[in-house]
């Protein structure tokens, strides 16, 4: 289980990492002001007012009267203010780790306040901000990201794809590929393995050509969809049967007189942008790789052709 926990003194937190309950396992875990434990941190200086307190004996983090004693495992203080376990002093089964976490847990939510803060797989991460004010802790993610293809081949047929699994009321619509996008995935990357899983066809990307921004979606989360051009690559479809029902090259005279896209304010809008690009009547944002000193790392920054990336627009730009 993991928590996090800022003191009292400073934004510091106390970050624990997977709950595997074993004993080879490494678990942190975070202490309220106010504890009594045995095998104290090594350095508790956030909790102690600078004081060292040394491995072994017990000790109280703060003058409020005490309701009792519980066992927290040997921990030290990283450089950012949080307490991490010392893997090497971990109890030596599975069954004193359990009762040793399970104890402190009733203990802690006893002083009230820790609630759920994100969760993966393989752990859940609870927060106790213990300063007056509102919690000062930034948000877990708190947007999806998708991205919606559009692949147009030089017949003017459009890619879409039926799928197998929506309400009754969109059951009957063409649509092109949608999805999410993958945890370290780019945004072109996701847009070219929608396209292949669904409808069997390769493509290569083109442009970035809108983005549509809508809250409460999947899960209660904002999202953004990030609508695409693609290249095709071949033509012949071989549909994924476990996400859609069908697949085909529609002419986009069909494609864009089916009546939710007559009907549809946001449809329309993204199928004539797209149309648009096709017909290089409308310029996206394209995919350049660039180094950033900052985090030393090479990422995409997504631009379009504009007179000074061309090297064709002055550097006054006054004039």
């Amino acid at each position: 289980m993991a928590f996090v926990v800022p003191s009292s003194y400073s934004k510091s937190y106390l970050s624990l990492p997977h709950p595997r309950i074993s004993s080879t396992k490494q678990v942190s875990f975070g202490i309220a002001a106010g504890s009594v434990f045995r095998q104290p941190c090594l350095k508790l200086s956030i909790f102690s007012g600078g004081k060292t307190l040394s491995k072994g004996t017990n000790a109280a983090i703060s003058d409020t009267p005490l309701l009792g004693t519980i066992d927290v495992l040997d921990a030290f203080e990283d450089d950012y203010g949080g307490i991490v376990v010392n893997s090497t002093s971990l109890p030596n089964t599975s069954n004193a780790f359990s009762s040793s976490l399970q104890s402190s847990l009733c203990y802690w939510n006893k002083q009230a306040g820790f609630v759920y803060h994100h969760a993966e797989p393989g752990y859940v991460m609870l927060t106790f901000w213990l300063p007056d004010g509102p919690p000062g802790l930034p948000s877990t993610s708190l947007h999806q990201i998708g991205v919606g293809a559009f692949v147009m081949n030089d017949k003017n047929e459009v890619l879409v794809v039926k799928e197998g699994k929506c309400p009754s009321h969109c059951s009957d619509i063409w649509k092109i590929p949608t999805g999410f996008v993958d945890k370290f995935e780019d945004l072109f990357s996701g847009a070219i393995r929608e396209v292949r899983e669904e409808t069997g066809i390769e493509s290569c990307f083109l442009d970035v050509v809108a983005f549509r921004h809508a809250h409460q979606v999947l899960f209660d989360k904002s999202d953004i969809l990030f609508i695409c051009t693609l290249k095709p690559l071949s033509s012949d479809i071989s549909i994924d049967e476990s996400e859609i029902e069908a697949a085909r090259w529609m002419p986009v005279e069909e494609f864009v007189s089916q009546p939710f896209h007559q009907e549809d304010e946001m449809s329309r809008a993204i199928t004539d942008i797209c149309i648009s690009a096709h017909h290089k009547c409308y310029a996206g944002l394209a995919a350049h790789q660039v180094m950033s000193m900052l985090d030393n790392r090479v990422a995409y920054l997504y631009t379009g052709d504009t007179r000074e990336a061309t090297g064709m627009c002055p550097r006054d730009y006054k004039s």
